[in-house]
């Protein structure tokens, strides 16, 4: 097993990703369109260094193996797998969702946003999931 620190990096962006896409919903809610802008930016920068972080990670240590047996093996592929399929999906949709709120596009906004916030949020909440079942729950030896 390798002693990088950018898998804990990677589950704690994922992690305020997911603060900061719950509080930019709370926001716009209230209607607090500059708070809901914010938040929405700081999530995306966020992912963005995610993203390379991520990159990075895999470039120095490649694959890790999940080292659980049994049903919880048949889990954590189910969480992967869709986390992945979902991750890939959602850049686009990130992309689109942002240039319509930039472009004053708000009700092409709102409708693609629908779409776009809970698969971000997927995406945010089951990457901490797999880092915990990979390298908290069930590490390599």
């Amino acid at each position: 097993m390798n002693d990088s620190i950018l898998p804990h990096l990677n589950a704690t962006l994922n992690a305020t990703s997911f603060v900061f896409l719950v509080f930019g919903f709370y926001f716009i809610r209230r209607r607090k369109v500059t708070a809901h802008l914010t938040c929405m930016i700081a999530a995306l920068s966020v992912s963005v260094l995610f993203l390379i972080s991520y990159v990075v990670y895999h470039y120095h240590y490649g694959s890790v193996r999940f080292t659980g047996q049994g049903y919880i093996r048949l889990l954590y592929l189910t969480i992967l797998f869709t986390h992945v399929v979902l991750a890939v999906v959602i850049v686009p949709l990130i992309v689109l969702t942002l240039r319509r709120a930039l472009r004053g596009e708000y009700a092409r906004h709102r409708r693609i946003a629908r779409w776009t916030y809970p698969l971000w949020v997927y995406v945010s909440v089951t990457g901490v999931i797999v880092y915990l079942m990979l390298y908290r729950l069930y590490p390599a030896r």
